[in-house]
């Protein structure tokens, strides 16, 4: 028998109006890059930016559409979710990508691989992150997941002629495909358990299993395998081998977007599943969370010390403030108490203009005989670059929590929670590691300033490079100077989270 399903509504397509616009202009660029000379490639980070503009102007319409009590809207059979949460990460998702295209002219220009696919695979891997944090169904959620990863796998081996970059490549798509299955398996085993794809009939279904089998093996095994693909896309320890390959070996600005833009869709994801689908599990996974955030703490700050290669050390520094993230999931139920998830969200985004701010300041550095992504080709840099330098203190010193600056606040509300709830021991242990982390930020504002230059050759910037240097170093200033606005823009995104924004969608 063949189920016959209704057409899809006018407000279907209002809900996916960003994802539709992305599609549209990225078609727009493959087309586009067939008619354009070799000179003029560069021309297709225009259209790029205007569907990244287009996308964030109909996500304010469905922001305005959204009611003041938080209650999210359905569209397409309930698969796709637009809630302030899902609205919040839309937002992050475009301005990551934004950035990563104003950096990305300049060297793709050096490197001659300007082509106009690589901004529509951008744009493609947007879409993916936008069906992740929007999709309240397991099918829609996978298909974001791949979308996503096959662009980044691309993304990450663009400059074909280089070996480092394939290699990143090759290993980034082996363990992501490793990653992927098991994140598969786990997801067909809660099918299994609750005959549904639906994260809210999941919750109901794994409430009653867990009354009735409170240690299912079946349950357990699908947590843990979906547990592996959640924190290999957050490059959380032991699951992390990818991340300081792959920074290093792919092209800067795709490095600079994968750090920012790629890890908080994995975050969407994670907190998507773990507080509203599995929920019901919240006893069982927390245990996992805590090794796992020390574990990825240790391993990302003690590693970090000893490179000398800034992207390998920045792919560390990101691995390691995944562990203090996952201390703000531990220490929140999002119930009793929703600090930490309030200090993950305010991470994220403080973390997409600081981190990638660092990586455009890397990319600067680039010239035809200069990579820029050792310590010691910031050696000097003051004083041939005085302004990328002064950026990128400002981006070091968040990056190490130093206040007044917007990383600041990332780390005190994650410490605020663990306080609160009385992990006075993981509070202790993140406060050390934030001063071992600082050691390792100063290392490289001592290179820049202290060092003498390797080599002469002035650092040549341009219009688009600056304009997003500027930008992101501007919001990294003012979310520290002013930070009420942004906290509130966060609460509102919490008001969807947790058992309450399961029964607003039943």
């Amino acid at each position: 028998m063949i189920t016959s399903f209704p057409p899809f509504t006018a407000q279907d397509y209002r809900l996916g109006a960003p994802i539709l616009v992305l599609t549209l202009f990225s078609l727009v660029i493959l087309c586009l890059d067939l008619f354009l000379p070799a000179r003029l490639k560069q021309l297709s980070a225009v259209p790029a930016l205007l569907g990244l503009a287009g996308a964030a102007c109909y996500t304010r319409g469905i922001q305005r559409m959204l009611p003041l009590s938080g209650e999210p809207l359905r569209g397409f059979f309930g698969c796709l979710v637009l809630d302030p949460f899902s609205v919040y990460f839309f937002y992050l998702f475009l301005v990551g990508a934004a950035i990563a295209i104003l950096i990305s002219i300049k060297y793709l220009e050096i490197e001659r691989e300007n082509h106009g696919e690589f901004y529509a695979l951008l744009l493609f891997a947007v879409i993916g992150m936008m069906c992740m944090a929007a999709g309240y169904d397991l099918v829609l959620i996978f298909i974001g997941i791949e979308l996503m990863a096959i662009s980044t796998y691309i993304l990450a081996g663009f400059l074909r002629s280089n070996q480092r970059s394939n290699e990143a490549a090759l290993k980034y798509l082996l363990l992501g495909a490793f990653s992927s299955a098991m994140f598969a398996y786990g997801l067909s085993l809660f099918y299994g358990v609750s005959g549904s794809t639906n994260l809210g009939d999941i919750a109901h279904a794994l409430t009653l299993r867990s009354a009735a089998y409170p240690k299912d093996p079946i349950v357990m095994l699908a947590l843990l395998m979906t547990l592996v693909g959640m924190l290999f896309k957050i490059a959380a320890a032991p699951f992390h081998m990818w991340a300081p390959d792959v920074y290093e070996g792919a092209p800067t600005s795709v490095t600079g977007f994968m750090s920012v833009s790629v890890k908080a869709a994995g975050w969407a994801v994670m907190l998507r599943l773990l507080l509203f689908g599995l929920y019901p599990l919240r006893a069982l996974y927390v245990p996992i969370l805590v090794f796992v955030a020390l574990l990825t703490l240790t391993t990302g700050n003690v590693a970090a010390i000893t490179q000398t290669n800034t992207k390998r050390l920045l792919a560390y520094s990101s691995i390691a403030h995944v562990g203090y993230m996952m201390l703000g999931l531990v220490a929140s139920d999002g119930v009793s108490n929703r600090t930490g998830i309030k200090g993950i969200l305010f991470y994220l985004l403080v973390y997409t203009f600081m981190n990638i701010g660092a990586f455009a300041v890397l990319t600067s550095l680039r010239r035809r005989k200069i990579v820029g992504d050792n310590l010691d080709d910031l050696n000097g840099l003051f004083q041939k670059a005085p302004i990328e330098a002064l950026l990128m203190l400002v981006f070091l010193l968040s990056l190490a929590g130093i206040p007044p600056l917007a990383g600041f606040y990332g780390k005190y509300f994650i410490f605020l929670s663990l306080i609160e709830t009385g992990h006075y021991m993981l509070a202790s242990v993140a406060v050390l590691f934030t001063v071992v982390g600082a050691y390792y930020y100063l290392k490289m504002a001592n290179a820049m300033f202290m060092g003498t230059a390797v080599s002469e050759e002035p650092v040549q910037s341009t219009a688009a490079m600056n304009v997003a240097l500027m930008f992101a170093a501007t919001a990294t200033v003012v979310i520290g100077l002013m930070p009420n606005i942004f906290i509130r823009a966060v609460d509102w995104s919490l008001t969807s989270l947790g058992p309450a924004g399961i029964a607003m969608l039943k």
